[in-house]
């Protein structure tokens, strides 16, 4: 499945993640520029250089392959814009294409969608955790 995907890794150039509340996406990472920005729990907007290695990306490509990202519709937006709830903008560039979504959590969607969209995002955080942590340890 990975082989015959219509995104190759070895053509992947880099990956956006985006989230925030409605339209206010706060918190961002390019994997590009290495620019990853965060508030944190005392409402801190944190700034930092955070680079991904070949690995994490390779994980992120295979996993966003094995949930079937590049079948996801591109806008999965709740209907009501009233109520307050996170959004998540995930986009993966390549070379000769890119694939971007904007996932709402109150997205009232397929479950296995919701369910793909949500592990997708999950993992990406993970990844980031990880590099963080992995950054402040090597200071």
């Amino acid at each position: 499945m990975i082989k015959n995907a219509p995104y190759k890794f070895s053509e992947l150039e880099s990956i956006r993640f985006e989230f925030g509340y409605n339209d206010s996406l706060l918190n961002k990472y390019n994997s590009a520029t290495g620019d990853y920005q965060y508030v944190n729990r005392r409402d801190s907007v944190i700034k930092m250089n955070l680079k991904l290695n070949n690995d994490d990306l390779l994980y992120l490509h295979r996993k966003a392959a094995e949930l079937g990202f590049w079948d996801f519709p591109a806008n999965e937006l709740k209907k009501d814009s009233v109520e307050r709830s996170p959004r998540y903008l995930i986009q993966f560039n390549y070379k000769r294409k890119s694939k971007t979504v904007i996932y709402d959590a109150a997205y009232q969607g397929n479950e296995k969608l919701v369910d793909a969209n949500q592990r997708l995002i999950k993992e990406i955080q993970k990844i980031l955790t990880i590099a963080e942590e992995h950054k402040r340890a090597n200071k």
